[in-house]
């Protein structure tokens, strides 16, 4: 870890625009990044999103930071990185529905949770409906408006050992054209080379950071991402 002085320095190079500082920065705090985002594992947002949902609130700590506070970067940094997430979380989600949806949505639960409390069971449809003086397909529509849709390579456990996605499990009367594409992708994998093979089994089988592939090769991670670019586009023009 930075001392809290070397920290200071970089952060003023940041905020006047020196990108080597801000990469430094965002290398350094990685660890604390990926602490941060551990938390919201089970909300069915990809590790990636959260990482550069967290990439984001951390740039706009740097860009927001006053060090005349007395308070240390990575307390700030906290905060920052929570807001930017949650704020995703509640404005961007994947199905876009209207604030009034939400806030019924949110209401709801909240009934919800007192209700069990106070009853020892869970309210019925017809009950959050009169609850609310509401028709009954309303308050279905409210509660699912806040669900996460499921991906179709959400990992499964059904103790099928050969299969544990659920794109697998769909019927699929062009298994042999997914077969041929998993074949043309292996031979076009072949024809990378080492470093290229490396990059793409780094960042698409092990879920790992372009800082995290650029510090194995030490690289910056503006050189891996460039480097992904071409190594996408070869494959891209193979296909």
């Amino acid at each position: 870890m930075l001392e809290h002085s070397e920290t200071m320095r970089l952060v003023t190079m940041a905020k006047e625009g020196d990108e080597s500082a801000k990469e430094t920065l965002l290398l350094e705090n990685s660890p604390l990044l990926k602490s941060i985002i551990r938390r919201f594992r089970n909300f069915d947002i990809e590790y990636d999103d959260l990482y550069q949902l967290a990439c984001v609130g951390f740039i706009k700590a740097i860009n927001n930071f006053d060090q005349s506070y007395d308070v240390r970067f990575s307390t700030y940094v906290v905060p920052m990185v929570l807001g930017e997430v949650k704020r995703f979380m509640r404005d961007d989600g994947y199905i876009k529905v209207s604030r009034a949806i939400k806030v019924l949505s949110y209401k709801i639960i909240k009934f919800q949770e007192n209700f069990r409390k106070e009853n020892e069971r869970e309210a019925t449809i017809s009950e959050i409906a009169k609850e609310f003086e509401i028709d009954t397909t309303q308050v279905v529509f409210a509660l699912d408006s806040g669900r996460q849709p499921i991906s179709i390579f959400e990992k499964i456990d059904d103790g099928d050992e050969r299969s544990n996605m659920l794109i697998d499990k769909i019927p699929n009367k062009q298994n042999n054209i997914d077969i041929d594409n998993r074949l043309i992708l292996k031979t076009a994998l072949e024809k990378l080379d080492e470093r290229e093979r490396k990059i793409i089994m780094f960042r698409y089988y092990r879920d790992m950071t372009q800082g995290e592939i650029a510090r194995h090769f030490g690289l910056s991670q503006v050189q891996i991402s460039r480097i992904e670019a071409k190594i996408i586009e070869k494959l891209r023009n193979y296909f």
